[in-house]
């Protein structure tokens, strides 16, 4: 048989005569050799009693290892936040949930035995304060009204404060705490525990969003769907169209996002540009009333210099003091006509400022405008590019129908990638 490609899904059988006992193992593969070795492994296990425990550590492991990477990879592509409502999100919740209630000690009460594995999750408050608060918010929801439904908030709640793998570590690392709980022998008081809270910090790269108020969390059924882990060869040729699709939309976002900045900006520019140009009426005006006071001062340069002219013919008869009051006088005179000269010149400067940043402003606007016009343009590229690529879809799925009803030959039997859904012990 050639080597299968990629890693696959197996779903094997073993059957014990001297345990007598049947068990379903999930295992993840990279060849078919690794196949024979785990082939020859199951037939030199000896008799053990923890057999059946050490294979369902097993097969959790390897189910939230494809829960993670396949929620990981599919919210990525998605590319946005995610609810209660996403399919691999809550086989996710579902595979934890076995996980966590795997080796389980029975509880008596009233109404009988009970398993919940909301007690090992109170405990984490204890060991990290943060979870404190949403432990808290567990226990203040109205609709909860078991210990199931407690925890299963718990972990959604966690997980939403990208939490999760601390507090699966730091519950881990208190065997002592836990084997009140839990048998020696269960998943989270073994290696396979440690592994599956270090894989959950890949899920810190996902935001999800979850109501709780109206969700009925104590009710649901969780049974894993092995489908959504097992891989058709016919869907690889639709799975190209999706991608260059998934790209298209990518694209088109990115073009979208962009032009409202732009628009945004225009906007900023343009009110700056109301802004520069009632400034500039104020600058005028301001300028007009300086021209004004400047020919004022003139006037007054002119009849101070007349007077002056005239103080001194008559200084040359007057007396000595006369003439210094009068020369104090004088300088004074020009001394502020200096500065309203002065004036005068700054305001000038601050005019031709303002004129040349409303110039510089306006150039903006147009460059603008012409990029805001070139990405609309673009934008209606992609939306045809779009339009083409989900007619070749249809296309592309018409034909797959049509290959279907003319009788292809079925998948043998020992085909690698396919396994049938076997819900687990």
């Amino acid at each position: 048989m050639p080597e299968s490609r990629g890693k696959v899904l197996w779903t094997k059988f073993i059957f014990s005569c001297s345990a007598r006992r049947a068990v379903w193992q999930v295992t993840l593969l990279d060849s078919w050799e690794d196949l024979t070795d785990l082939v020859e492994q199951v037939r030199a296990d000896p008799e053990d009693p923890n057999y059946l425990m050490a294979n369902e550590r097993m097969n959790l492991m390897n189910m939230a290892k494809l829960s993670i990477k396949g929620l990981i990879e599919s919210a990525l592509n998605l590319g946005r936040t995610l609810d209660s409502d996403y399919a691999p999100l809550q086989q996710f919740f579902v595979v934890m949930e076995h996980c966590l209630k795997h080796g389980l000690k029975a509880k008596k009460t009233f109404l009988g035995q009970n398993k919940s594995f909301w007690g090992p999750l109170e405990l984490v408050e204890k060991l990290v304060p943060e979870a404190a608060e949403i432990t808290a918010s567990v226990k203040d929801l109205p609709g909860l009204k078991t210990p199931v439904g407690r925890g299963r908030a718990w972990l959604r709640l966690a997980l939403m404060q990208k939490k999760l793998s601390e507090y699966m570590k730091a519950l881990i690392n208190k065997k002592e705490l836990l084997s009140e709980f839990y048998e020696a022998n269960a998943l989270m008081m073994e290696e396979e525990g440690a592994i599956i809270a270090g894989l959950l910090v890949g899920l810190n790269v996902i935001d999800a969003n979850f109501c709780m108020k109206g969700e009925d969390l104590d009710s649901q059924v969780g049974v894993i769907d092995f489908s959504m882990y097992l891989k058709d060869g016919n869907s690889s040729k639709g799975s190209e169209g999706d991608g260059q699709i998934t790209a298209i939309l990518d694209q088109k976002n990115y073009v979208e996002e962009l032009n409202r900045h732009l628009n945004a900006t225009v906007n900023n520019l343009q009110t700056k540009v109301d802004l520069l140009e009632k400034s500039n009426t104020k600058l005028t005006e301001e300028l007009a009333v300086a021209n004004n006071r400047i020919i004022t001062l003139q006037e007054e340069m002119e009849r101070v210099k007349e007077e002056s002219s005239y103080l001194l013919e008559s200084n040359r008869k007057g007396p000595k003091q006369d003439r210094t009051a009068e020369g104090q006088a004088l300088s004074e005179a020009r001394k502020h006509l200096k500065e309203e000269t002065q004036l005068r010149l700054d305001v000038e400067k601050e005019l031709e400022l303002q004129i040349s940043m409303r110039q510089e402003m306006e150039l903006a606007m147009k460059m603008l405008e012409k990029d805001v016009c070139e990405k609309q343009d673009a934008l209606v590229s992609l939306r045809q590019q779009l339009d083409d690529l989900r007619a070749l879809k249809h296309e592309l799925a018409f034909k797959l129908q049509v290959n279907e009803r003319q009788g292809k030959r079925p998948l043998a039997l020992g085909t690698p990638g396919v396994a049938h859904s076997t819900p687990l012990l």
